[in-house]
């Protein structure tokens, strides 16, 4: 991309939220980044690896969040500019380190952007990374639009180095995936130099060894570092406000829904009525600025995302300045007029302005839901979520399925966070009956295959991904082989961390810039901790199932590793190993199996049914030439053959 290297101050580009970050710490002069692939944050760590080499960065793909922000710390003590990226799940798993980076301070700038997803749109959860900022209290930034995306990610590596402390920004997935104008600024020198002092006396923040003890001493430093950073808060560009000077209703808000907001404003045309206070600082709040800003107007409406952050703490401000600012009407979350949960819109805060304001407000015929959802039902063709034609998960969870099923003692298998998660839909047969954090499939499992003297017997079987063995899977899996759990580990290894893009991991040979690395052997590192292990593959259908049953027959932590390369891989992606046709004259349609058994039971989009002719038709469009379609097919009538090179 262009933008990574153009010098000319001044140009605009159409960019990516997470692009504009890229761009803001690369004007920065960032020399270290780091990160564990999660959407809405894998784009940062992808375009500062195409940077690497030409602005002399050092670029990771780290085996976790925690990891990653360690690496990132070790940059910023030796006195580089470091920048670690994450989802807001992410920021969970690292908040063991977080907390003693706060105390122990920084020295090179070091900024830490986590990327909520509200609605759930890519996560298990919507999470909400906000309430860590005030928990490890450090500084949180929130950007507003994509040149503030750009601008304040350069400003918070200068703001990290005034305070010595770590700096949270977080996006949100309408910010870091949408598109916006952004204009560039310089790009600094690439001579970074490293060097780590630890001589001088402890406690001494540039020359003496970095940790966190005395912790007394080193919490009350922070508290004072919080209270410079409110100070600087007061004056910052990034907290701005657009509307009249004492507005009927006045709108406080912050991220991405400073845009639905101005937007709201501008539907019903009250801009003479409604001010929008956007909030760039949002933890800790700037006590000065709220003050005049609650001083405006007796009508206060939040707008903001996933939990009432901002609300919550400008309530506790406003309590303090009673006297100052008198009694006001708040609006938000906690009353109802703002969703709790789920993703921000225009539409939302248009109904909650015209509501507080009076105004009748119908951007849509009252009728026009309705008839939509009508249309949908008929018109809309039903679209459920699905492995991807060729996905060794599908074959994986047959097999799971299946065995499970001859083994005929109510097994189950505990699920992990991957595209293998949709193991508990259809799609996966509905084999998956637990699934929570990453690595926790095998730790669950290791506590239920201890249940056995409470009269538990049924088999217990756990899944998880090569990218979440290494993130996570490996100390669950040390627990159930130390405590002999009665357990079978399946590792699902389709060779990178598919959901989120391909990313290397520590068992694939290449870095985040493609240079060669050794790769980790997930079968050495089982059998090092004492486990058992074998291989399948999951098309082999006959061959995995069998293994399975008899390894439902033995005991202590048992490993199989189902090895198959994902269909969308850059290395399979378009390499078909079968040609797969339906003989018509075979497929015996709605007498098959359980009424159209290769559509209705397997459902592999790669196979579609011919309402016509009364029997299935492979999509050659989309196949990807697995052939297990073959192997299950009742009657035989699916055929495939060695796909022509």
């Amino acid at each position: 991309m262009s933008y990574l290297f153009d010098t000319k101050s001044g140009t605009r580009y159409l960019m990516m939220g997470n692009d504009a970050i890229v761009r803001g710490a690369l004007e920065a002069g960032v020399g270290v980044a780091s990160a564990y692939p999660g959407t809405p944050s894998s784009e940062i760590i992808e375009q500062l690896s195409r940077a690497s080499r030409e602005r002399n960065i050092y670029v990771e793909w780290s085996v976790n969040e925690k990891v990653a922000v360690e690496v990132a710390f070790a940059a910023s003590i030796a006195g580089l500019r470091s920048i670690c990226a994450m989802k807001q799940n992410g920021v969970n798993v690292a908040s063991d380190f977080l907390l003693h980076v706060a105390l122990s301070g920084t020295r090179g700038g070091m900024v830490l952007v986590h990327c909520d997803d509200p609605g759930a749109l890519s996560s298990i959860n919507e999470g909400e990374s906000r309430h860590f900022a005030r928990m490890l209290e450090l500084p949180l930034l929130e950007p507003g639009d994509f040149q503030e995306a750009k601008d304040m990610t350069a400003w918070a590596f200068g703001l990290s180095e005034e305070l010595r402390s770590l700096v949270m920004m977080r996006s949100v997935t309408r910010l870091s995936h949408a598109s916006g104008n952004v204009t560039i600024g310089d790009l600094p020198p690439t001579d970074k130099k490293a060097v780590f002092r630890y001589d001088g006396p402890l406690g001494d923040p540039d020359t003496g060894p970095v940790v966190t003890m005395p912790v007394p001493k080193n919490h009350v430093l922070l508290q004072n570092k919080l209270k410079k950073a409110r100070e600087l808060f007061e004056k910052s560009p990034f907290n701005t406000y657009t509307g009249p000077e004492k507005p009927e209703l006045l709108i406080i808000t912050s991220s991405a829904c400073n845009l639905y907001s101005l937007e709201a404003v501008r539907l019903l045309n009250a801009g003479g009525r409604v001010g929008v206070l956007k909030l760039g600082t949002t933890w800790p709040l700037p006590p000065e600025l709220i003050k005049k800003s609650l001083s405006r107007a007796d009508k206060i409406l939040f707008v903001e995302e996933v939990l009432p952050f901002t609300e919550e703490n400008v309530k506790i401000l406003a309590a303090e300045m009673a006297a100052e600012v008198g009694i006001i009407k708040f609006y938000g979350k906690n009353d109802g007029t703002i969703p709790m949960t789920g993703e921000m819109n225009p539409d939302i805060v248009v109904d909650a302005c015209a509501k507080i304001l009076g105004i009748t407000y119908s951007p849509m015929p009252a009728d026009y839901e309705a008839a939509a959802q009508e249309m949908l039902k008929t018109l809309s063709p039903v679209r459920d979520l699905t492995f991807c034609p060729g996905c060794p998960h599908r074959a994986s969870f047959w097999n799971i399925h299946n065995a499970l099923a001859i083994d005929n003692r109510h097994g189950f298998t505990c699920g992990d966070i991957g595209c293998y998660t949709l193991g508990f839909l259809p799609c996966g047969f509905n084999t998956m009956k637990t699934s929570h954090s990453m690595g926790s499939g095998i730790g669950i499992a290791s506590g239920f295959g201890k249940l056995k003297q409470f009269g538990m017997d049924q088999p217990i079987v756990t899944v998880c991904g090569d990218s979440t063995f290494f993130h996570a899977a490996i100390p669950a899996l040390v627990n159930a082989v130390h405590n002999k759990s009665d357990v079978i580990f399946i590792l699902l290894d389709n060779s990178g961390t598919a959901m989120t893009g391909f990313q290397p991991h520590p068992g694939t040979p290449l870095d985040a810039t493609g240079h060669e690395l050794p790769d980790i052997d997930p079968a050495a590192v089982c059998r090092s901790l004492g486990a058992t292990v074998e291989y399948a593959d999951p098309f082999d259908i006959d061959g995995t199932q069998i293994a399975l049953l008899r390894l439902m027959e033995e005991g202590g932590a048992r490993v199989l590793i189902m090895k198959q390369m994902c269909a969308l891989s850059p290395a399979k992606k378009g390499k078909k190993k079968f040609e797969v046709r339906v003989d018509e004259n075979v497929c015996i349609g709605e007498n098959c199996g359980c009424n159209r058994f290769c559509t209705r039971i397997f459902r592999c989009p790669g196979l579609v049914w011919d309402q016509e002719c009364g029997v299935a038709v492979v999509d050659e469009v989309i196949c990807a030439g697995c052939g297990v379609c073959a192997s299950i097919c009742p009657s035989g009538a699916i055929r495939k053959t060695e796909a022509r090179a």
